[in-house]
């Protein structure tokens, strides 16, 4: 176990909470033992489906394509359903028809889970290997808590997918021909859990019962796995609990009222910058360090809002935001 475990216990072979914004861990227990992990997969296909560019596309559904067991959005051959809905069918109702479909319209002949493992490898998911589109158990299919947790706050970060994953419920519309249907979210911490936005539940005899979540409280976002989980809902709701209980929400700043930027050729030889913005992030300690990069000087003429650097932020030497710095206001051509 990790070095919080000792104030928390869970029924979970392996469970994570880490923080989105920098995936630090507030607890782990078997964090990185590799795992099946069911329908959890389904974050990943839905993540692929939403970041192709065809969400709008319409598939018409083949037998091939719905020839698979368990869960089921309710696809059959000759259906029409756009890439859209099927992210809806696997994230609310976790059908592995919708997971096969996706798998087959993206895939354009190329191993789909070649696919998954290059966008895993991408995120930084170094314990884990796809094998199905659905998280149907297979020999080679596996992954760990640690890496769930970055996947899920890889995929929060798509606006789409946030959106969807977070409904109890949608009216959407598909058949042959199409007329709207209904589904429902597995996932009971949207009801029961404050601040819950999500993820992904999953079950198989071999997985036990999979949960990925993310729980949003206080401008905090904070994510949890367990794998193998008998009490799972109960699990999640205590990582919370003990999660919120140890970070802090900080307003990124930095004073550049005394600085001056150099204009070279301008009605003024100089002029104020400040930050874009000021975004928060959510840590455990506040030690976060900023570093300040900007040009030496910029030519006439300079825009209001021009970017002329950027302060960059560390959270135990790692980067957890980068933040342009711009001019207050315009500079022209000198007369002379």
């Amino acid at each position: 176990m990790g070095a919080y475990a000792q104030n928390i216990s869970v029924s979970a072979k392996a469970a994570v909470l880490v923080i989105a914004d920098t995936g630090e861990v507030i607890y782990e227990k078997n964090a990185y033992e590799k795992l099946p992990m069911a329908s959890t997969t389904k974050i990943m296909t839905s993540l692929l489906a939403l970041e192709s560019g065809e969400r709008r596309k319409t598939i018409k559904v083949t037998d091939e394509m719905v020839a698979v067991e368990g869960t089921s959005m309710g696809l059959k051959a000759d259906d029409t359903v756009s890439v859209e809905n099927l992210v809806y069918g696997m994230l609310l109702q976790s059908g592995n028809d919708a997971a096969n479909v996706t798998a087959a319209v993206l895939s354009k002949g190329k191993s789909f889970s070649d696919m998954m493992n290059e966008r895993a490898k991408e995120i930084g998911m170094t314990n884990t290997n796809f094998v199905t589109p659905s998280g149907l158990d297979s020999k080679d299919h596996y992954s760990c808590a640690y890496d769930m947790a970055l996947l899920a706050a890889e995929a929060l970060k798509n606006p789409e997918f946030k959106h969807i994953c977070s409904k109890t419920n949608a009216t959407i519309s598909y058949g042959n021909p199409p007329y709207l249907r209904t589904l429902s979210n597995h996932n009971r911490l949207l009801r029961e859990c404050e601040g819950c936005v999500g993820v992904k539940t999953g079950f198989t005899k071999k997985s036990g019962r999979c949960l990925v979540s993310a729980v949003e409280r206080n401008g905090s976002l904070l994510i949890a796995v367990t794998l193998n989980a008998p009490n799972d809902w109960n699990d999640h709701k205590r990582l919370y609990d003990y999660g919120f209980a140890k970070v802090q929400t900080k307003t990124l700043s930095y004073d550049l009222s005394d600085y001056e930027f150099k204009v070279v050729g301008g009605e003024k030889d100089s002029i104020s910058v400040k930050l874009m913005n000021n975004p928060t992030v959510t840590v455990k300690e506040d030690n976060i360090e900023a570093k300040v990069f900007i040009e030496h000087f910029e030519y006439a003429p300079v825009k209001k809002g021009d970017t002329v650097g950027y302060v960059r932020y560390f959270y135990k030497d790692k980067i957890i935001e980068e933040v342009p710095v711009i001019t207050t206001e315009a500079v022209n051509l000198s007369a002379v």
